[in-house]
């Protein structure tokens, strides 16, 4: 399917006021996202906030299914969430570590999901394993199959690492996974929506995503996927009379699809928001979306690596719509306030981000410029343009 930029850039009105090379920050979202959100919002004000939501239940309900189509699940199998690091928190935190258990990740795991297996292990007497990257950058599988023992209960990595173009073999971990018999935990807070993402081909038991991010929904809008046939006996970490049923005095039984990992409140409006932009993404498809983003972040690699004093520092065999580099003698964090000053939007990696991934290879920031579908040749002429003015 081919895609209509001209249209594509009419539907969202950022277009009009800004350069927006931060789709991995929280992408520009469509009119149609804005009216199912604001139109939500304030049929609340109008007859209150439960009575829009019995009114709009057929909508509501038609979230489950609308994100099983995006990313080959099950309705059954999703939960909607307030954002994607409380979906991974729900699948991670209620798995029942032991002492000796082993946790396996990679090099460029996300700060966040790295706090929380540095308190489970303190808290456990877990281990945690950092499996080493390859030639390429990314995950050395073979090195992940050798350390893969009885005492494995977990494999968690992030698909597309927040701090460049990285596109981690998310399928080949899944297989090992499988085949080994050890939970699988997946971040895809940056691929969904970008790239077409399919569990049953992963294979992962567990997968969170976000709705701001290339999905271009609303902030405080997220995912879980819990795979029933290998998750369906694990309790979440919280409960309420939404995730399962007060049976008896003393007595209470969870729901056995994936509701049970939510909570009975909820952001209404934010889930026919992102409703809204994953039936978007659907109707487009995601292999044109990716067929476009692919060629652009090229595109723009290629533009920059004839830049003097820039250096690309994306990694893998296969890279993303993040683009990331670094400036000979710039405080990255000032040239994104000069390009700001410009409408042009970017962002900064830095350490915090992904300590052990950005250490390891001496860069304490990098400059991250993400495009999206609305992104035309013109805007990254500009940005490139507006990157040597400031270096000169």
């Amino acid at each position: 399917m081919s895609l209509d930029l001209d249209r594509l850039r009419a539907e969202t009105p950022g277009c009009a006021h800004v350069l927006h090379l931060n789709a991995a920050g929280s992408s520009l979202p469509t009119r149609r996202t804005l009216d199912a959100t604001i139109g939500h919002l304030q049929l609340e004000a109008e007859i209150g906030g439960y009575e829009a939501a019995d009114l709009r239940r057929g909508e509501l309900d038609g979230f489950y299914p609308s994100v099983a189509r995006l990313i080959g699940a099950d309705p059954g199998e999703i939960a909607f969430v307030e954002n994607a690091t409380r979906a991974w928190d729900l699948a991670f935190y209620s798995l029942d570590f032991k002492p000796g258990d082993r946790i396996l990740t990679c090099v460029s795991e996300y700060s966040s999901n790295f706090i929380s297996y540095l308190q489970v292990t303190k808290r456990t007497g877990a281990e945690l394993v950092v499996v080493p990257d390859d030639a390429h950058g990314q995950i050395d599988l073979a090195a992940l199959e050798r350390l893969i023992d009885k005492r494995t209960r977990l494999i968690s990595i992030s698909h597309i690492p927040t701090q460049g173009g990285l596109v981690q073999p998310a399928e080949a971990v899944g297989r090992i996974a499988n085949a080994a018999g050890v939970l699988y935990l997946l971040d895809a807070c940056q691929s969904v929506g970008q790239l077409p993402v399919d569990v049953a081909k992963i294979g992962c038991d567990f997968l969170s995503a976000t709705g701001r991010k290339y999905l271009r929904g609303p902030r405080g809008t997220g995912f879980l996927y819990a795979r029933q046939k290998t998750t369906a006996d694990i309790e979440p970490i919280f409960l309420d009379n939404h995730a399962a049923k007060w049976t008896g005095d003393r007595e209470y039984k969870t729901f056995d699809n994936a509701l049970r990992f939510e909570n009975w409140e909820r952001y209404f409006a934010g889930v026919l928001g992102l409703k809204a932009a994953v039936d978007q993404a659907n109707e487009l498809g995601m292999e044109a979306i990716w067929g476009r983003l692919k060629p652009l972040a090229d595109g723009l690699r290629t533009r920059l690596g004839k830049v003097k004093g820039v250096t690309l520092t994306d990694l893998g065999e296969l890279q993303g719509a993040i683009v990331t580099f670094a400036v000979d003698g710039k405080d990255h964090l000032e040239l994104k306030a000069v390009f700001r000053a410009q409408k042009i939007n970017v962002s900064v990696s830095t350490q915090f981000s992904s300590r052990l991934d950005l250490k390891g290879r001496g860069l304490s920031t990098v400059m991250r410029a993400s495009v999206h579908l609305y992104n035309t040749e013109a805007e990254l002429d500009r940005f490139v343009a507006a990157l040597e003015e400031a270096i000169a």
